[in-house]
């Protein structure tokens, strides 16, 4: 009878030990934890102080234009010639406009075909080489498409044009759109992809084909994020700068054709920014433009998050 109360007395002494560890384990997981809270904190905070101070900064700065300059001329008079006080920036702004919608007119159709192709069409071989060459593109540096655009697409449009020079418009639109191609087409690959499998087998027993299930199943269910990708990509294709300084011209005027040299919001505020006082109404209105494009970028992600919800509440 002496044996089993030697073995548990001699258990006990481990048992207290390894629940000290546990204790002491616990103890350093609830630590980390609460320092992981607060440090996600404080990260949160920070981000929304640095945007907050790019805002004040910027509306700020841009504010101080209408104290000499009205908000219609500024909106919506042509004439930017800051030398004679005329600080007109309607030009730019459907310059800016122009140039998105031709992007996005270029960009789109090819775009969401290679994210169909990738997702329905295509061999594994094929998906295998296609989405890595997408992702490559996406990382690209803009100088690089820029510099591109510059050297072979300019000559290319000035032969097949005949026009004496080939920037404008146009070619800014077919860099752009090769810059957004990557992005609107990784995206809407994985909105097509999210498309559950039953909506096609569904299709397919009505006696369905392949193109009918894809144009009226798989891309109306998918719709909500081949969206989010145009928007998206017409982001960046808003708030793009270097690319578009090398092809466009920067000539502040409106543009009235395809190859007339022009310039956009980004451009024109790349370009003068640093020819510019700090305290005169020539640099507020360089900070009015950039506020624009804030105000832009800032409606689109809105968007993007309303039909975000939107998507998830379905």
């Amino acid at each position: 009878m002496g044996a089993p109360v030697q073995s548990l007395a001699s258990q006990s002494p481990n048992k207290a030990k390894h629940s000290n560890i546990n204790d002491k384990r616990h103890r350093r997981h609830l630590l980390g934890n609460r320092l992981s809270r607060y440090y996600f904190f404080f990260s949160i905070l920070a981000l929304c102080f640095v945007l907050g101070l790019v805002i004040v900064f910027i509306g700020k700065t841009a504010l101080l234009l209408f104290g000499d300059v009205s908000p219609a001329e500024f909106f919506l008079s042509f004439n930017w010639t800051p030398e004679e006080e005329a600080f007109g920036a309607a030009a730019f702004i459907v310059n800016t406009l122009t140039l998105t919608a031709l992007t996005l007119l270029i960009a789109v159709p090819i775009s969401v075909g290679m994210a169909v192709l990738c997702a329905e069409i295509a061999p594994k071989w094929m998906k295998s080489f296609i989405r890595p060459v997408l992702d490559l593109l996406v990382g690209i540096p803009s100088i690089v498409y820029g510099y591109l655009g510059l050297t072979v697409l300019l000559p290319f449009l000035r032969r097949i044009s005949g026009e004496g020079l080939g920037d404008g418009i146009l070619a800014a639109a077919l860099v752009l759109a090769l810059m957004v191609l990557p992005t609107i087409c990784r995206i809407s690959d994985d909105a097509i992809l999210a498309v559950p499998r039953k909506f096609r087998d569904a299709a397919y027993a009505l006696g369905s084909t392949r193109l009918q299930v894809i144009m009226r199943v798989v891309l109306p269910a998918a719709k909500r994020g081949i969206i989010s990708a145009i928007i998206l990509g017409m982001t960046r294709a808003v708030g793009e700068t270097m690319a578009v300084v090398m092809v466009i011209g920067n000539t502040p005027q409106l543009a009235k054709s395809l190859f007339t040299p022009s310039s956009v919001l980004t451009s024109n505020i790349v370009m003068q920014i640093s020819n510019v006082e700090f305290d005169s109404n020539w640099n507020y209105a360089l900070h009015m433009m950039a506020f624009l494009l804030l105000l832009i970028s800032f409606v689109m992600i809105l968007v993007i998050r309303i039909i975000g919800r939107k998507r998830e509440g379905a």
